[in-house]
């Protein structure tokens, strides 16, 4: 017997995009030669993003070298060569946009020494030369685990280290390419924290692959205890009808959204965006993270003043 998909509901509705500001940054990124993972992963929320000036850039090519159930992104054994004018290039488009707040994320490259982990370094220090303004925020892959990598992350000093462990242990296996894990990626949050306190560090989660009410607070709790700051949650869309991409098992009503946004918050998260539409890198978010940022700086700018001689 063939299982019925869920209907969609009403409120998985997103804008159609268009407009100068979204015409702008897609010619721009495509004169530059860069990715967005808003295009690369059918984000729903291209529209409104773009639409407010709003991009969330991705670095290493299109190509993954990992095949999570959930991701539309192109997947073989070995990525594109690097591009080495590509941090000069996302430096350049963050420049000309003006941004405040800019997401660079990039597709998993376990086929480089590195990973990647330096190319994201010299992305960092390219942008912070061009718009010294701009806060920063990455979006990592897990880098196998090793934490000198993840050193190589936190020592260029994003203003938000991020790290997704997407869903609930339990599916992990099942959601999650075998080289990934819930528990290392927990770890590198713990890493991210322990190299430098100060780190502000961010993580998500999808529902509507099967996962329980239960299994979503522990993994809130799980990600609370490795000091994880801000959280989002949103629906998980299937992207294609391939074999290769789970089936959505369920739609998560908005107050269900709601309930775990109210008990993120009262775990300890600084801020929590939880909605059908949220994706990691998410607008309201990002706002949101950025006030925080200026009243933690506003509020430290007097102890450093009384320091001076």
């Amino acid at each position: 017997m063939t299982r019925r998909r869920p209907a969609h509901p009403p409120w998985l509705k997103a804008r159609m995009p268009g407009g100068e500001r979204y015409t702008q940054i897609k010619a721009r990124a495509r004169t530059l030669k860069l990715h967005t993972v808003c295009e690369e992963a059918r984000c729903p929320n291209v529209g409104e993003c773009w639409g407010g000036g709003t991009a969330t850039f991705m670095v290493m090519g299109g190509i993954c070298t990992r095949g999570c159930r959930f991701c539309a992104v192109t997947t073989r054994r070995n990525g594109m060569p690097l591009d080495p004018d590509e941090p000069a290039n996302l430096a350049e488009a963050i420049a000309e946009m003006g941004l405040d707040y800019v997401v660079v994320t990039s597709v998993d490259r376990d086929d480089l020494p590195d990973q990647g982990a330096g190319h994201f370094a010299a992305c960092i220090q390219a942008t912070r030369q061009r718009s010294p303004g701009t806060m920063i925020e990455v979006l990592v892959p897990d880098f196998r685990g090793a934490r000198d990598l993840v050193k190589v992350l936190v020592d260029a000093a994003p203003e938000v280290l991020a790290h997704n462990v997407e869903t609930v242990e339990r599916l992990t296996p099942t959601v999650r390419d075998p080289r990934a894990g819930y528990r290392q990626s927990l770890a590198v949050l713990r890493a991210m924290k322990e190299l430098n306190p100060d780190q502000l560090t961010k993580s998500s989660l999808m529902v509507g692959l099967g996962e329980t009410r239960d299994e979503m607070i522990e993994a809130m709790a799980d990600l609370v205890e490795v000091g994880c700051d801000f959280l989002t949650i949103g629906q998980y869309l299937r992207p294609t009808s391939r074999d290769q991409h789970l089936p959505v098992i369920e739609y998560i009503e908005p107050a269900q959204f709601a309930e775990y946004e109210r008990l993120g918050r009262q775990m300890g998260f600084k801020y929590v965006a939880s909605g059908p539409l949220v994706r990691s890198s998410y607008k309201a978010g990002e706002f949101f993270i950025q006030q925080y940022l200026r009243e933690r700086q506003a509020a430290a700018a007097p102890a450093v003043q009384e320091q001076s001689p």
